[in-house]
């Protein structure tokens, strides 16, 4: 068993709150300058079905990559101790293809909300571990974003319908979705603030 630290454990917090805290300025950015264009994408998008096929895809790839074998090279890099579960990775990997088919093809409610939430918790992990046990108490403003995602997440899987009816609420009128958007737009700008200024060498 590989005792040495797993990719997402060596994150640095500086440049994962950077990162993070761009990503979220250009995002609510984007949203507020093309509010028309995002309104009607977002509205579309819980029975978007190619998109959904697309992402899943992704999320599937990325958690085969979790569960990778491990001293393989450059397919490794990712590649997680589970302990217990390590008997169990062999078959998963084999399994994991022909669920993507058969999850792809059967579900056609709400697939590409379903895979966004799919994404949303595996994203949380790495961020997570970078700011695990950091420094800075300003850290926390990572964790609470990310715990945030993660009941998105959960919700967007298990009751994707409500991120339907959220959309449904936050394009309702023009002051909710600026409203939502400019909260989005200051987090960022938050977490960025906070990442030059107390989280350098972390």
């Amino acid at each position: 068993m590989s005792t040495s630290m797993h990719l997402y454990e060596r994150l640095p917090l500086f440049s994962t709150g950077l990162v993070l805290g761009v990503f979220l300025i250009v995002l609510h950015a984007f949203l507020l300058l093309r509010a028309k264009g995002c309104q009607n994408f977002l509205r579309k998008f819980p029975r978007n079905q190619k998109l959904g096929q697309w992402l899943l895809g992704v999320g599937m790839l990325w958690f085969w990559l979790l569960i990778a074998p491990q001293n393989k090279g450059f397919i490794s890099f990712l590649a997680m101790d589970m302990t217990d579960f390590n008997a169990y990775k062999p078959i998963v990997r084999l399994l994991l293809p022909i669920l993507f088919v058969l999850v792809a093809m059967s579900i056609t409610e709400f697939l590409s909300v379903r895979a966004f939430g799919l994404l949303g918790l595996l994203v949380a992990q790495p961020l997570l571990d970078a700011a695990f046990l950091r420094d800075p108490s300003s850290r926390l403003l990572i964790p609470l974003w990310t715990y945030a995602l993660i009941t998105v997440s959960l919700f967007s899987v298990g009751m994707p319908y409500l991120f339907r009816d959220a959309v449904t609420w936050v394009t309702a009128t023009p002051g909710r979705w600026k409203g939502c958007c400019g909260a989005g737009l200051l987090y960022g700008v938050a977490v960025v603030a906070c990442a030059l200024s107390f989280w350098r060498g972390f």
